[in-house]
């Protein structure tokens, strides 16, 4: 009786493993899939910056962005003041500037020329 009692268990020594493996899927997708996909989303932001942007940044400060270098924004917070901030500071853009416009202007001044 007690040999027939010890070989029911091999199943069930599976059913642990299996737990944790579907523990770990759910942790995955719940967690750090969601987390990854916002940390490229800030990284793309941050790339994106360019003069004219007015942004926040983590702390909580609204600015727009005078200069981009290649690890800081400098960031015009009131007239005449600028502050510099690195990139990663930049929580979000509250509004981009309209780059097209100025790439139209050039284009309309060669045309004029000629």
């Amino acid at each position: 009786m007690l040999y027939a009692a010890e070989g029911g268990g091999g199943a069930g020594g599976l059913t642990p493993i299996l737990m944790i493996a579907l523990l770990f899927g759910v942790m995955y997708f719940m967690m750090i899939r969601p987390q990854q996909k916002r940390r490229k989303e800030a990284e793309a932001m941050q790339s994106a910056l360019g003069p004219g942007d007015e942004v926040v940044t983590i702390g909580g400060l609204y600015g727009t962005v005078t200069s981009v270098d290649d690890d800081t924004v400098l960031l015009e917070v009131a007239p005449g003041v600028e502050t510099r901030y690195a990139r990663p500071a930049i929580a979000r853009v509250v509004s981009r500037a309209d780059r097209s416009e100025s790439t139209e202007q050039v284009v309309e001044d060669v045309d004029v020329k000629e």
